[in-house]
């Protein structure tokens, strides 16, 4: 199988994001197929048509990074029922200029982590929607909804529950299958 690189969002700014932690947990977890690497979106400034004419090396550096992946990975927390604002922010910046959508066939798959029990049910899908309109062929199964996230992760900040780590390591390999079928040849 080929080595395919993959670029990893994460909608968690937070130095001890759950997502983050779960993003290291599935680089950990991945079969050597992937190559996954997560993309720094905090200091993108948003995104403002006007700016297009001279667009800001943060933003050429994005959509450079989108460009030079075979498959995307996004872990998102859930704010008001939704993404969080510099996710969103990233996907119109990769979207962009017209005509030049960065995103565009790129395969993906999406995990939302919260705290709470509903486990980021509603951003994960906000999130398929946004990628559907840049169109993203997003993996459909198996969905990824972590929930209770402060039981699972160690004071090193570790996943340590074993049954969400082999749900995780099914998740990647079956992510694995998807890009593969669905990559860019």
């Amino acid at each position: 199988m080929k080595k395919y690189k993959i670029a990893v969002f994460v909608g968690s700014l937070r130095k001890e994001s759950y997502n983050l932690k779960t993003g290291k947990a599935l680089i950990g977890l991945a079969p050597e197929s992937l190559s996954l690497e997560i993309v720094d979106i905090a200091n993108l400034p948003m995104f403002n048509e006007d700016l297009e004419a001279t667009p800001p090396t943060e933003w050429i550096t994005l959509r450079e990074q989108i460009h030079a992946a075979d498959g995307l990975l996004f872990l998102t927390p859930e704010y008001n029922r939704s993404v969080p604002g510099v996710l969103k922010n990233a996907i119109d910046i990769g979207s962009r200029p017209y005509g030049q959508n960065s995103w565009d066939g790129k395969p993906a798959a999406i995990v939302s982590v919260s705290i709470g029990n509903i486990s980021g049910f509603g951003a994960n899908h906000h999130l398929r929607q946004s990628l559907v309109f840049v169109n993203v062929p997003t993996m459909a199964q198996p969905e990824a909804y972590i929930g209770n996230a402060t039981a699972l992760f160690d004071e090193n900040g570790n996943l340590s529950n074993d049954s969400t780590k082999e749900f995780l390591k099914t998740f990647i390999e079956a992510f694995e299958k998807w890009v593969d079928t669905n990559a860019k040849k």
